[in-house]
């Protein structure tokens, strides 16, 4: 059976790989500092689940120190930005392939890995569906590009560490906010959202919890900075309970379009400070909150799809 931990070794390999290209980098001056970031963040991919919550808080002070003391990024690049504009102008629209790759086979592992049995026993773990087809959609995309690009096989590892050297301590951000998300949920968050939700909004029809759980998502990420934190107290508070137990709703399809309702609300926050802060600062914006302006209209129409998408796939009898 294909489980977590199968996407978790991919991850640390990845990341490993990373920790690898900066240890041979001298162009860095903190090459060292970097390369124990990265290494440590491997390791805890790799062997989190095994070692004691005593020593993974340990590994991840460590990281944070490394950060704080401040993380360096090379200059040496696999290919040059002439020989990225040529394979630009070569490809053109076809460089999107493998992009799109990544969403369509998450959607169709998502529905037809559920339930895919071999010799009786089934091939993926049923609790964690979409998350695993995230992962083989998104190693299927990566070798989509290696057959169309044709690059050197290190050049995956490579251009990796370049995007995450430039994200730097941000990339680890994700986790941070869904551990704690899973801290609030463990305090009785989502069951005092709950509480609201069912004696201050009418929720007496599946298609009123399914707009209060996705508007929920948009909104508590706009608190939060990141979906990852709003999802485990928002589907404990009112996906699960309401949506899926109380109506009948898929949970497959409803935590997953859940969570892209979240990322709405990560497009209209100045707390999603990676995504929609920095930016602006990079490009020196005059307007240090245009890219949020820019992305409001697209944010709700995407969460009013979201909503629609929802009510009409996640109760397929009613």
């Amino acid at each position: 059976m294909i489980t977590l931990e199968a996407i978790y070794l991919l991850m640390g390999v990845l990341v490993g790989g990373i920790a690898l290209v900066n240890a041979r980098d001298d162009s860095n001056p903190r090459r060292w500092r970097t390369t124990l970031f990265w290494s440590v963040y491997a390791l805890l991919f790799v062997a989190g689940s095994y070692l004691s919550d005593l020593a993974n808080g340990v590994l991840v002070l460590l990281m944070v120190g490394t950060a704080a003391a401040g993380l360096g990024q090379g200059t040496r690049e696999s290919v040059t930005a002439e020989e990225r504009e040529a394979s630009a102008r070569r490809w053109g629209n076809r460089l999107f392939v493998p992009v799109l790759v990544v969403p369509v086979a998450t959607f169709a592992g998502s529905v037809l890995l559920k339930g895919v049995a071999v010799n009786g026993q089934l091939l993926v773990d049923p609790r964690q569906v979409t998350q695993i087809a995230l992962g083989l959609a998104t190693t299927l995309g990566l070798f989509t590009g290696l057959v169309m690009l044709r690059p050197p096989l290190s050049a995956p590892v490579t251009e990796a560490r370049r995007l995450m050297d430039s994200v730097g301590w941000a990339a680890v951000l994700p986790q941070s906010l869904a551990a704690l998300g899973a801290l609030f949920a463990t305090a009785g968050v989502g069951t005092v959202v709950a509480g609201l939700a069912t004696t201050s909004l009418p929720l007496g029809t599946p298609y009123a919890a399914v707009a209060a759980y996705a508007v929920g998502m948009a909104l508590f990420t706009m608190i939060m900075g990141n979906a990852f934190a709003a999802f485990p107290v928002m589907t404990a508070g009112i996906g699960l309970p309401l949506v899926v137990q109380q109506f009948g709703g898929d949970v497959v399809i409803v935590t997953a379009i859940g969570m892209l309702s979240g990322f709405c609300g990560t497009l209209m926050t100045p707390m999603a400070a990676n995504f929609n802060i920095v930016p602006a600062a990079l490009l020196e914006l005059r307007d240090r909150y245009g890219v949020i302006r820019a992305q409001i209209p697209t944010a709700l129409l995407v969460l009013a799809a979201n909503i629609a998408l929802m009510s009409l796939f996640a109760f397929p009898r009613r």
